[in-house]
């Protein structure tokens, strides 16, 4: 019997798991243009992962993105304006291509009295935050079941768990996240299909530039971890929830707080 090196071993697992990497599917990234969409669409590339990446407002930021990933790794880049009915519908009606996993990093936040807040700013939260959430997954979910695989991340916030003063909409949306990520999850599992979420702290993002260095500092001072969480630690999270490894995790939301 021909004997094969250990080496020769290594080559061909090697290539085994390239070519296991490069068969996962196409990834649409809603809210590419973010710093956290920006940081999973990088990282699940490297996964093996083609992408779908989606944006508003900030053309030039998932251009920046586009240019930096492979070609052959960006299927396409699609504009949405998630904030209205009119919006997503259009957006939904440019989705032509099959989708694998679905990852929501889309949102902002709004910072105001409870009582101060807009009628009209409640509906574009509710609508942009859920609502859009909603109908996209609809939207993926039977190509995903036909299929019997598929996953579903949603990116929520930490304020969807425990609540904040002044953040009482962006609360209450990212809470709606969560409950929509464990009902469905239950819902899909017989399905093949993962739905998790992922709850991101205080993370070094855009959204975050507003505060003041002496509030950044005490900030950090409250998490026990001792720093601001960056991007790539929630892409890290998204990452290991996409793997099929993964895929007894169901329904749950993954904590990236430094334990604040």
């Amino acid at each position: 019997m021909k004997t094969v090196y250990p080496s020769v071993k290594s080559f061909l697992n090697k290539v085994k798991r390239e070519e296991s990497v490069n068969m996962k599917g196409n990834c649409l990234i809603i809210g590419a243009s973010g710093d956290i969409g920006r940081a999973i669409a990088l990282r699940v590339v490297e996964e093996g992962y083609q992408v779908i990446l989606h944006y508003n407002g900030n053309k030039q930021a998932v251009d920046e993105l586009t240019s930096s990933l492979p070609d052959e790794s960006v299927l396409a880049v699609l504009h949405g304006d998630l904030r209205t009915d009119e919006g997503i519908t259009m957006f939904l009606q440019r989705l032509d291509l099959p989708v694998d996993a679905l990852v929501f990093a889309s949102g902002t936040s709004h910072i105001g009295l409870f009582q101060d807040t807009e009628e009209a700013l409640m509906d574009v939260m509710l609508t942009m935050q859920v609502k859009a959430l909603w109908m996209i997954s609809r939207h993926v979910i039977p190509s995903m079941i036909e299929k019997r695989a598929g996953h579903i991340v949603v990116v929520s916030s930490i304020w969807g768990d425990i609540g904040a003063s002044c953040e009482v909409v962006y609360s209450s949306v990212k809470g709606a996240q969560n409950s929509f990520v464990k009902s469905l999850g239950k819902e899909l599992a017989a399905s093949g299909i993962n739905v998790n979420g992922i709850s991101p702290g205080f993370i070094e993002t855009r959204m975050n530039e507003h505060f003041s260095l002496e509030d950044r500092q005490s900030i950090v001072s409250e998490i026990p971890a001792s720093r601001a969480g960056n991007p790539q630690d929630v892409a890290h999270a998204a990452a290991f929830l996409l793997d099929s490894r993964s895929s007894y995790i169901q329904g749950e939301i993954i904590k990236v707080t430094g334990a604040w």
